[in-house]
């Protein structure tokens, strides 16, 4: 948990120094959270009420196809942060989930307590909205580089950009983010000659 915190200084402080003091007052208005693999931190349908700084593990994002199916829209890992940022700002339900894709340790910031953090130091609303705009951009431009290809070449892709994300994540989380099913996964894995 420590480790945790220290992870978290190092990241504000590569973005814009941070004192102690201010590091400190943030921590104050964090909470620590451990979380299950497949436990849901937002269901669809809810209004998001917090933001997630991810310490240890990978989150995913996760909305529901016309035909009923769960589609892995995002995988969140450490050093980002994690929310939805339409219902978090707007304060709309949300169409899609935030679920833990494996064991997962968060600091989390509740709406509430980061709006009061934000009156004391203002420069730190103006660092996360930064943040989480960047963050949005990197995974929407990930996104699209995949898309239009066809199954092998996504899986390449992904596998060249993500490598450590193969080996965390089950075959069926990766199969869904790829858009294919996990017997397509399985096949085009096969025809890989190593």
């Amino acid at each position: 948990m420590k480790d945790d915190i220290h992870t978290f200084h190092k990241f504000l402080n590569s973005i814009r120094e941070i004192s102690k003091e201010d590091f400190d007052l943030i921590y104050h208005y964090t909470e620590i959270r451990e979380i299950k693999s497949g436990e849901i931190l937002l269901h669809e349908g809810k209004i998001a009420k917090e933001l997630f700084f991810v310490a240890d593990g990978i989150l995913k994002i996760v909305s529901t196809n016309e035909k009923g199916n769960e589609v892995i829209q995002f995988f969140i890992k450490e050093n980002k942060f994690c929310t939805i940022l339409y219902s978090f700002t707007e304060e709309v339900i949300s169409r899609e989930e935030i679920i833990a894709a494996t064991p997962v340790r968060v600091l989390v910031f509740p709406k509430k307590k980061l709006n009061e953090l934000f009156e004391k130091l203002p420069y730190f609303k103006n660092m996360l909205e930064s943040i989480t705009q960047q963050t949005l951009l990197e995974k929407i431009k990930v996104r699209n580089r995949l898309m239009g290809e066809e199954a092998s070449i996504r899986y390449h892709k992904f596998i060249s950009e993500y490598p450590d994300l193969m080996l965390r994540l089950p075959l069926s989380d990766v199969a869904s983010y790829l858009g294919i099913t996990q017997q397509s996964l399985s096949r085009i894995r096969k025809n890989i000659n190593f």
